[in-house]
């Protein structure tokens, strides 16, 4: 077959499907934005130019830059088949960007499979989840519902679609779930798994961290609202106060991923003003962004990993801690309840109770041995659901092959 993945940061969620299918005979190709051209790809990537930002104002503005960027993935397809007469059997791209948005009118004959993450809803997932940071009138609810437009319209042209989760499949309108399947990407419990051997350095001069030390964990891309960094940082004087030997390290940078920006300053540093005089700083590490063979040997030596999230994209790092052997304590939202059990493969808080956070927190780092069936229940989950190379990725191909075969 001829498979097209379309994605603006390729490889993306598709990092480990292309090669494979390459590898059983499938002609491979890619295209992606030209911004991203400095990130290595394990196929052969054509790139296409991402287009100015409109100056439209009000609730069109997101249609609009959508619109515009299907436009010009629309005229570098085009270029494509004119000049070499590619005619893909399969296409596959995220449906997030208005890149698949106009590709049935280059290639008519070809199967379109979207990676439906996830559609905008005004009520019920993240919108209107935090009223500290949201605004939730009919303005605000116009806006995010218009910010679905160029998602659905993917959609309904497409022949099929993959969610990583059900509950993310779950945020699409009754009418379009039929075209959905659920198969997560996967993670490598190979490469993901417990090291007693493991350390982890914060930092210059800083002391080594290794497995069996007290180390508390939070991690994400950026820290922001939308994965509760707020909500672990309100909670974290009362764990420091009762475990005064336990080092605290969080990951992240301070740019913004979701959501919207503060009016000055970074999220990173608002809340850690708001707590830094009850806190011993000596112990709290920030370390912004670090490389994955560090975040992999963080996750092998933490004794309590904390994640939140709104009701939203579930990050693969939680899995990922899970198959590292650690005891993760996430926020009691749809995402995270989809894997986590609480008191079976990890233990669950409600997002907003900090007192609650800061009691479920001290009591893990205090008896580390009390949570270890559930540490070890945690790495069962990741191999027996979400392991890359037994059960993710040959569904994946099948799913793809399958989709081609389809008249």
């Amino acid at each position: 077959m001829k498979i097209l993945f379309i994605h603006q940061n390729f490889p993306g969620q598709f990092k480990h499907l292309a090669p494979a299918l390459v590898a059983r005979g499938h002609e491979v190709l890619a295209l992606a934005d030209v911004a991203n051209k400095a990130n290595p790809t394990p196929v052969r990537t054509l790139y296409y130019k991402s287009p100015v930002k409109n100056r439209l104002k009000g609730i069109g503005a997101t249609f609009a830059d959508m619109v515009a960027c299907g436009e010009m993935v629309g005229g570098a397809c085009s270029q494509l088949r004119e000049r070499t007469g590619f005619v893909p059997d399969v296409i596959f791209g995220h449906n997030g960007w208005g890149e698949m948005l106009f590709l049935r009118e280059i290639w008519p004959e070809a199967r379109i499979i979207n990676y439906a993450e996830l559609v905008y809803r005004s009520r019920g997932l993240d919108s209107d989840f935090d009223p500290e940071f949201q605004q939730t009138d009919l303005k605000a609810r116009m806006a995010t519902t218009a910010r679905a437009a160029h998602i659905l319209q993917s959609m309904i042209d497409a022949d099929a679609a993959q969610s990583p989760t059900a509950w993310q499949a779950g945020s699409f309108p009754p009418l379009l779930r039929d075209k959905i399947t659920v198969i997560h990407d996967g993670v490598d419990t190979d490469e993901v798994s417990p090291d007693p051997t493991a350390e982890f350095s914060p930092g210059e001069g800083k002391p080594v961290l290794r497995a069996g030390d007290e180390v508390l964990t939070f991690l994400n891309r950026n820290l922001e609202p939308y994965r509760g960094y707020h909500i672990f940082m309100r909670a974290l004087p009362a764990v420091m106060a009762a475990r005064p030997d336990a080092q605290v390290v969080i990951v992240g940078g301070e740019g913004q991923s979701y959501g919207r920006a503060p009016q000055s300053g970074t999220w990173k540093q608002i809340f850690l003003d708001e707590v830094k005089d009850r806190l011993d700083l000596t112990r709290v590490h920030f370390t912004g962004k670090v490389p994955r063979a560090s975040f992999l040997s963080l996750m092998q030596v933490t004794r309590v990993h904390a994640y939140l999230t709104y009701p939203f994209v579930l990050s693969w790092s939680m899995i990922e801690a899970m198959s590292a052997g650690a005891l993760v304590i996430g926020s009691r939202t749809g995402p995270v309840e989809e894997v986590i059990r609480d008191g079976v493969n990890g233990r669950l808080v409600d997002f907003f109770d900090v007192e609650g956070w800061s009691t479920a927190l001290i009591a893990a780092l205090a008896d580390p041995t009390r949570d270890d069936p559930l540490r070890a229940a945690a790495r069962a989950t990741a191999i027996e659901t979400y392991d890359l190379r037994q059960v993710c990725l040959p569904r994946l191909i099948r799913f793809v092959e399958d989709i081609a075969a389809q008249p």
